[in-house]
């Protein structure tokens, strides 16, 4: 099945949430995690294939995507049914978030979007870097959330990713995020679904956080 042209929600906060040349993330790694799980649901929304009612996640078309991704993704979710309840947003994001990390970092990898760099913690503990590779289009994609935020966030897409973007705690270290008002972004976490369950895990670790900085696992997940 062939990819729909332009990147996903996922891939662009992925390069948003990257600095192109150290090749890390603005947040922990977890938190980045999180956010790409967030992420895809909120690009699956958008194209009409699940729906979050009362923090659950209802799918509603059940053909799977052309990204090869979002399809692996989805079909975590219950096909929609009679008596099929959803499933809790906030504890989806929690499970798929280090699976998310993994495919969509090793997806950008294959396509040359990204390199992987393999570095080892205090000479021990192995961990990898991504800095933008050859076929890199994170110029373009912080150019565009840029152009989005000195417009106001006009449409669904751009509201959708700034969301995401503050609840993931980005929106001081994300280039061109000043550019939108933070208050507003801050006030979309709530307005959006995707966005909420994200943000209640990040708050759920908060208590974690003096491990910032330290790499939390070696797989591919490991931004």
């Amino acid at each position: 099945m062939n990819r729909p042209p332009g990147p996903t929600l996922p891939e662009e906060l992925l390069l948003l949430a990257l600095d192109p040349q150290r090749g890390t993330p603005y947040c922990r790694n977890r938190i980045l995690e999180y956010a790409l799980a967030g992420a895809a649901l909120a690009e699956l929304e958008l194209q009409g294939r699940v729906t979050g009612q009362r923090g659950e996640i209802q799918v509603v078309n059940p053909l799977e995507p052309p990204d090869p991704v979002l399809a692996a993704l989805m079909r975590s979710l219950p096909a929609p049914g009679k008596g099929r309840s959803g499933v809790p947003a906030q504890g989806w994001v929690r499970r798929a978030g280090q699976p998310a990390g993994d495919m969509y970092l090793e997806a950008a990898v294959q396509r040359g979007v990204l390199l992987r760099e393999t570095r080892r913690f205090l000479g021990l503990v192995p961990y990898h870097r991504h800095p933008a590779g050859p076929q890199s289009y994170a110029v373009h994609v912080r150019e565009r959330f840029a152009a989005a935020g000195r417009a106001g966030l006009p449409d669904h897409r751009s509201r959708a990713l700034a969301s995401l973007v503050a609840a993931a705690g980005l929106d001081r270290q994300v280039p061109g995020a000043e550019l939108a008002s933070r208050s507003a972004m801050r006030s979309l976490i709530h307005e959006r679904w995707p966005a909420y369950a994200v943000y209640r895990n990040v708050r759920r670790d908060a208590p974690e956080r003096s491990g910032a900085g330290r790499p939390v696992h070696d797989g591919a997940g490991g931004a």
